[in-house]
């Protein structure tokens, strides 16, 4: 049975057995050594976490000419206010207009989640379509209404026929896994289940394949890096269709209708390619991640070779390659010996480290934000391209471990995610964020623009030198003289 004819997807614990508590050396994950790293293994003291509403918002609040009704307490859903940054960006970019993403809340009081909120989520659900006559209306379930058991699902099939807009049931109530990529699974069930057409797509064996791809962009990356792309794939001829941020709901039956699916990143991606091989015969590759020089070239080659056009990728790689190379030449002597740290989800974290490896740098560390087998070839890449024994982290956050990592490593620069480079940034490490709508950082334009960025910031690195004599991290210096590892299960933890 397809996941997708039940109501909500499973968690990655369970389909891909994914896990996000461990620590040991990279070598130990390449060769597959992860007997800490099972499905809710957790550490034996946990710091914090992400909620998977957070990256699922940042997917739903770019679709054009929807709104998002989240179901359960009024506080859920507030990190739109800082999200709301990259989809105004994002739809200046693309259309030249100023937009804002729309969100409610049902707001529920603490006498509805006693007596149980379904009608109240009915009536937000006629209100808003009334009010703001949008074409999808993303309903959201959120941990309250998962404890109380309100069947949001039971609501928006009782509802439907009284609005004109499509609701789609979202599944984001936290506590129901501790992998917050599950985010990117349930956006895309309610999509498939709802705006793709029903009907198998027939498609005949003597059919010559076309060139129509979808590039899927679950929020990996922003419209410059589309652009990039974009230019690649036009050069070998290819019509490109990028799916689904910023893309209209009427148009996203077009995802069953292409020659071929192509993502740009395997830890957002696999869970709709899935279903659109399965159900619509649209063949998919999920091979590699396009940040880096050489991980760029793979995944374009292998989209040519999809296609019969071996030779012409191979002059475009060879071609670009070489421009690259000679743009990054004054570059790349400060980078020799300097010391790298890069900290993100799974697949970002590992394609970044390779591309800092290509310009020079000596990788040192990284932290993943969960581990499942799509990485495990990019691990054996790094390893070979850097060695094996340097740390390896898999924490949804846990800033304790990694303060503790930095401060035994000292890199000479940390990437990680806007909103943690705190920990870094209060060591007196220098730090550049690993990812920024506005910013480039896919293909070789993005090769590029990352290290003339990275040569600015080590050129000068006094602001966070001279931010770490004022500013202190909490803990104690006993802390950072123990084992980093200390509280993850087998691995020389409390748990051993």
């Amino acid at each position: 049975m397809s996941y997708f004819e039940l109501k909500e997807p499973p968690r990655r614990e369970d389909r891909l057995k994914a896990c996000i508590a461990h620590g040991s050396t990279l070598g130990a994950v390449s060769h597959r050594r992860m007997r800490c790293c099972m499905p809710d293994k957790e550490r034996s003291f946990t710091q914090n976490s992400i909620c998977l509403l957070l990256p699922a918002l940042g997917t739903m609040n770019t679709i054009p000419n929807s709104l998002v009704l989240m179901h359960g307490g009024l506080g859920c859903g507030s990190s739109c206010h800082g999200g709301n940054a990259a989809v105004r960006g994002g739809n200046t970019q693309r259309w030249g207009v100023v937009k804002d993403g729309r969100w409610l809340s049902t707001g529920l009081t603490e006498a509805e989640v006693i007596g149980g909120g379904e009608p109240k989520l009915a009536e937000a659900i006629i209100e808003a379509d009334r009010r703001y006559r949008p074409e999808v209306i993303f309903v959201v379930a959120s941990c309250v209404p998962g404890i109380i058991g309100d069947d949001v699902n039971g609501v928006v099939e009782q509802t439907q026929p009284e609005v004109a807009a499509k609701l789609l049931a979202v599944h984001c109530e936290g506590f129901k896994t501790k992998i917050w990529a599950t985010a990117y699974d349930a956006v895309y069930h309610a999509i498939g289940r709802t705006l793709l057409p029903d009907a198998v797509a027939e498609k005949s064996d003597k059919k010559k394949p076309g060139k129509t791809v979808n590039l899927m962009n679950m929020s990996s990356m922003g419209r410059v890096d589309e652009i990039e792309l974009e230019r690649l794939l036009k050069a070998l001829g290819f019509e490109v269709n990028i799916f689904p941020v910023f893309t209209d709901p009427s148009a996203m039956q077009r995802m069953a209708e292409a020659d071929l699916s192509i993502s740009t990143c395997p830890t957002h991606d696999d869970y709709m390619l899935n279903h659109l091989k399965e159900k619509y015969q649209v063949p998919f590759i999920i091979r590699h991640m396009p940040i880096g020089i050489k991980n760029t070239g793979k995944w374009l080659q292998d989209v040519a070779d999809f296609f019969g056009l071996r030779q012409a990728a191979q002059e475009l790689i060879a071609q670009e390659e070489a421009e690259l190379a000679e743009a990054l030449a004054p570059l790349k002597p400060l980078f020799k010996g300097k010391k790298a740290f890069s900290s993100a989800g799974e697949f970002r974290a590992l394609s970044t480290a390779i591309l800092l490896a290509e310009l020079g740098f000596e990788v040192v560390g990284i932290r993943a934000f969960h581990h499942d087998e799509f990485a495990e070839v990019e691990y054996a890449k790094l390893a070979k391209l850097t060695g094996e024994d340097y740390p390896l982290n898999i924490a949804n956050c846990q800033p304790f471990e990694e303060a503790n990592l930095l401060r035994k490593i000292q890199p000479d620069v940390f990437l990680g995610h806007m909103n943690g480079n705190s920990t870094a940034a209060k060591l007196g490490i220098p730090t550049h964020v690993i990812y920024n709508t506005g910013l480039h950082y896919v293909g070789y334009r993005g090769a590029y623009e990352l290290a003339r960025r990275l040569y600015r910031q080590l050129k000068n690195p006094r602001f966070n030198a001279n931010l770490s004599r004022f500013v202190k991290l909490p803990y104690q210096e006993s802390w950072y003289q123990q084992n980093p590892f200390k509280y993850i299960g087998a691995a020389g933890g409390e748990e051993e």
